[in-house]
């Protein structure tokens, strides 16, 4: 076995570690160690995905001295090396780029616990990508849990509190309904690990037994996992959730923690129920109907919103919308097209959050319309990437949301049944995105009026280094993936290919 094969492990261990040495830390020591665990397990990833790139092919990583069917496994390929370094990268520009707010917004003696939770979060995001075991999954969708938990209250200001215990409850209402389609599964194949528990269900429906044991178990699972994702209708806890956290935690729970679970379900999908099953069971055109209402009525709320906060966060509704439309089709290319679109908008939906904080500093700390008036030319580089972050999500070209919904309408027609309703829904989607997006930014790069309320005295603050740092390289990766998509296109089809 190569050495660069225990990197997945190395990733998921240090991360674990480094939250277990920051809590012995003070708060500056615990970001600077969290900003280095997050380099090292980003290259890391680097490294595993160079490995797969070259080697052509995925692998299993056996965990003590037990084999499979009995021992724990990680499972790595080319689409796993990929989404794990774009969230090792989203997780570091959100953590530089709110760093100083989080100092401000976070008492002193907590400070380090924040950072806990960040390392807490990448850690269990990473065992997401990378097991191959069902129990370990539902263990660090737990720790995810607890740790986006966390990374809401610890403000410690009421709105805050009540949208952690709103995140609390629904999420454990997901975790528990993922719980019980595992403990299913297990009761009808006896394994948990994906690739045994794959052929079991393989013999199961050849056999043609246990049909409505399974149509449940691929129910519930969906269902708990969409609940933890924020699906249309499941979505009341994002708006706080998103709106009321810190600038990192918001970047960090809309861009990565609801992809998290959303590649989890995919991986489930193809590694344990069979992604043909799932169509014969007709359980995709249930997730498709739900991801187009999510398209349709996000966008519906986040135009009826006058804060910036829970504007952005409702566009997350309708996005998780598209991704679950495109896994719905029921084909590869919308399955491609679904997580080019993790992709894009993990990245897009964290430089929204980033570059609004810095929009917000010279208003006043101000969210609502009127107070953002004009607030582009008081901080340019806030403005030129909450611009771009906007016209990304309404699918301008050369940027990522432009590629994320061409593939969707390609991949339509390879669903002749879906195709006309997809195409429309994406009409009316984008046509909704374009309605509050742009006049957001219309109204940011208006001239303030005699009549606006005022704002505080002294309302401009300078941004931090860090936060103008991660604004530009946010800009920067939103146009690589727009512009440069076709390797990336690839290695999410060739990474697909090794899901089988």
């Amino acid at each position: 076995m190569s050495f660069v094969q225990n990197f997945p492990f190395f990733s998921i261990i240090l991360a674990m570690f480094s939250g277990i040495v920051s809590s012995v830390l003070s708060g500056k020591k615990a970001r600077n160690l969290s900003l280095a665990m997050i380099v090292v397990t980003t290259a890391l990833s680097a490294g595993t995905l160079a490995f797969c790139l070259k080697t052509g092919e995925s692998y299993t990583y056996m965990m003590g001295h037990f084999p499979a069917p009995w021992g724990n496994e990680i499972r790595a390929g080319v689409l796993e090396g990929v989404t794990a370094v774009l969230f090792g990268v989203v997780m570091f520009l959100s953590v530089a780029g709110g760093m100083t707010h989080t100092a401000e917004d976070v008492e002193d003696s907590k400070l380090n616990l924040f950072y806990i939770m960040i390392d807490l979060m990448l850690s269990s995001l990473l065992a997401l990508v990378y097991t191959n075991d069902l129990f370990t999954a539902y263990v660090f969708v737990e720790i995810n849990t607890i740790a986006g938990c966390g990374l809401i209250m610890i403000r410690q200001k009421g709105r805050s509190m009540s949208a952690a215990i709103r995140y609390m409850i629904m999420s454990q209402l997901g975790s528990g309904l993922f719980l019980i389609g595992l403990s299913l599964l297990y009761d009808v194949t006896g394994h948990l690990l994906m690739s045994p528990a794959k052929e079991s269900v393989e013999l199961l429906v050849d056999s043609g037994s246990y049909r409505l044991p399974l149509l449940v178990i691929m129910a519930v699972v969906s269902v708990g996992l969409a609940i933890k994702s924020g699906l249309y209708p499941f979505h009341y806890w994002i708006p706080d959730t998103y709106g009321y956290a810190t600038p990192t935690g918001s970047a960090v729970l809309s861009g990565l923690v609801s992809k998290g679970y959303i590649f989890l379900l995919i991986k489930i999908f193809y590694r344990v129920i069979g992604y043909e099953n799932l169509v014969g069971a007709q359980m995709i055109n249930v997730l498709y109907l739900f991801g187009v209402a999510g398209m349709v009525m996000g966008s519906v709320h986040a135009i009826q919103e006058t804060d910036t906060r829970r504007m952005i966060a409702y566009s997350s509704v309708a996005q998780i919308g598209y991704i679950y439309m495109g896994i719905g089709l029921g084909t590869t290319a919308g399955m491609v097209a679904a997580v080019f679109h993790i992709f894009s908008h993990s990245a897009t939906k964290a430089l929204l959050f980033i570059s609004a904080v810095g929009l917000y500093e010279v208003s006043g700390d101000r969210k609502d319309f009127v107070s953002l008036r004009g607030a582009a030319y008081r901080n340019p580089l806030a403005g030129i990437g909450f611009a771009i972050g906007a016209l990304s999500m309404v699918g301008f070209p050369m940027l990522s949301g432009f590629i994320s919904k061409l593939l969707f309408a390609t991949s339509a027609f390879d669903s002749p049944s879906k195709m006309l309703p997809t195409l429309f829904v994406l009409a009316v989607s984008t046509t909704l995105n374009a309605i509050y997006f742009l006049r957001l930014v219309i109204t940011l790069y208006s001239r303030r009026r005699e009549g606006d309320k005022p704002l505080p005295p002294n309302p401009v603050k300078k941004s931090s280094r860090g936060l103008k740092f991660a604004i530009v390289c946010f800009i920067g990766l939103n146009l690589v993936l727009g512009m440069a998509s076709q390797p990336i296109v690839q290695a999410i089809t060739d990474g697909l290919a090794m899901f089988e």
